[in-house]
């Protein structure tokens, strides 16, 4: 199995609204070998596109967005060809969201308050079940 020095780099995309957090995330990213923050947007029709225009390999995503909700954005990309992995980052770590979330396709739902420093395991995760780069 390739390292992950080995490997193309995991493209993160994040859509989170608090800059607080978002730098915050940045910052957690940064610290993460083999991933690179591609973007970060704060409202739903900016991830749609930045999603549809591809290269993404995984999404952090807000549910309560300035404009917008994170159900929107998986709702709107729902049956690209090559979806990104999401994960949800929500502090509404509701039950009836999680469900919501699993139906569109969502297999990391987490709550910011208590599962924040889970991001670096999840996204390392992600990325050993992506094929790596050919050389």
């Amino acid at each position: 199995m390739p390292t992950t020095a080995e490997r193309e780099p995991l493209k993160v995309l994040l859509v989170e609204d608090s800059p607080l957090l978002a730098e915050r995330l940045r910052e957690l990213l940064g610290q993460v070998p083999g991933v690179t923050l591609t973007a970060v947007v704060n409202n739903e029709s900016s991830a749609v596109s930045a999603i549809r225009s591809g290269g993404t390999d995984a999404v952090i995503l807000d549910l309560h967005l300035k404009q917008g909700t994170g159900f929107g954005v998986l709702r709107s990309t729902a049956g690209i060809a090559n979806p990104p992995d999401v994960i949800v980052l929500t502090n509404y770590a509701l039950q009836q969201y999680r469900r919501e979330a699993q139906l569109l396709g969502v297999r990391y739902f987490l709550d910011k308050a208590r599962e924040f420093e889970r991001i670096p395991e999840v996204l390392r995760e992600i990325a050993d079940q992506r094929l790596p780069a050919t050389h």
